[in-house]
């Protein structure tokens, strides 16, 4: 017995070790994803889908809030990548570990679920864990810069409102589904040929015209939503986000080219055209398919309520037959004596 306890009591650090790296890594490993396309504000350099905002609290709400250690050693792998370590640099470090630990808290408060079937934990996600939360990085950041004269006073609001978002874009795309893939862990049911057919020609379509419309000047990027309502009607919450996904980071990869519907923009009406596309499509994705997800279940819901209520009716009226004293042909109680 004594063994087995020095054993549990020695595998706990270990797996705490354990997630710490693997949380950092994939931390940071979304850190260099997200620098591979910039934009530049008013001098300053932003990301318009910062990945490791989602990474960050998706593993929080997975593995619980001793992951903090991971997201902030992530966040400084970061900084020393971009540039070197400062005082400043601790401010920094600070409010992005401190941002998704809130949105962790805001939405565990809330009752959050992360299975993502309820409009209300879409919403909750949308609003506490995305823009709430990522203020707290996007004002310390943007804060920092001022104070340390690399960003004139005047321009902190486009900065920080840059920054903001594009840490909320990185909650809003990649955190659900990171949520979704860790659900599907468990051995997945068999799937019928006719819905792969249907996977493939969807993606087939999308590969055609996601960048047929994110790098055409004819301004076709509306065509994409038909698409993400098609992924959402057919295969919910995995199909539309990843579509949602695609689309963001084709129009992502046309803005920072300034091809397409952006060639001819300022860096301001940049960062807005791909905001607004971006937010749009998300908060689409998210939202319809938690829609049609919720009526799913509502209907099966109602379905096993009827069939138990059938059952509950057959036998009662068996009972009933059963207790029935047997009649003769007029109708009058037949004397069994």
């Amino acid at each position: 017995m004594a063994c087995v306890v020095a054993r549990q009591d020695l595998r706990a650090p270990a797996v705490f070790v354990l997630e710490t790296l693997a949380v950092a890594a994939c931390y940071y490993a979304g850190g260099r994803l997200g620098l591979l396309r910039e934009l530049h504000i008013d001098g300053a350099v932003v990301s318009p889908i910062w990945l490791p905002t989602g990474v960050a609290v998706a593993c929080l709400l997975i593995f619980g809030l001793r992951c903090w250690v991971g997201v902030a050693l992530g966040a400084l792998l970061v900084l020393t990548h971009l540039t070197s370590l400062r005082l400043s640099s601790l401010g920094v470090l600070a409010g992005s570990t401190a941002a998704p630990v809130c949105g962790c808290l805001l939405l565990r408060g809330v009752g959050f679920r992360t299975d993502l079937t309820r409009v209300r934990d879409c919403l909750h996600l949308v609003f506490l864990g995305a823009f709430a939360a990522m203020l707290i990085s996007s004002s310390i950041g943007a804060g920092l810069l001022v104070a340390t004269g690399d960003l004139p006073a005047r321009n902190v609001w486009r900065v920080g409102l840059a920054w903001w978002v594009g840490d909320a874009m990185g909650v809003l795309l990649v955190t659900p589904l990171l949520l979704l893939l860790y659900r599907v862990r468990a051995p997945v049911r068999p799937v019928h040929w006719s819905r792969w057919r249907e996977a493939v020609g969807l993606a087939v379509i999308a590969g055609c015209l996601v960048p047929l419309a994110t790098y055409s000047r004819a301004s076709l990027l509306f065509v994409i939503y038909p698409l993400l309502i098609w992924a959402a009607l057919r295969f919910q919450l995995g199909g539309s986000m990843v579509c949602a996904l695609f689309a963001s980071v084709m129009a992502t990869v046309a803005a920072t080219d300034r091809v397409g519907p952006f060639e001819h923009l300022t860096e301001v009406e940049v960062l807005v055209n791909l905001h607004a596309f971006n937010g749009a499509l998300a908060l689409t994705a998210l939202l319809l398919s938690a829609v049609i997800t919720e009526q799913r279940n509502t209907r099966r819901s109602v379905e096993r309520a009827c069939q138990e209520l059938v059952e509950v009716l057959e036998h009662l009226t068996a009972g009933e037959a059963a207790a029935r004293p047997p009649r003769d042909e007029g109708g009058r109680p037949r004397n069994t004596d």
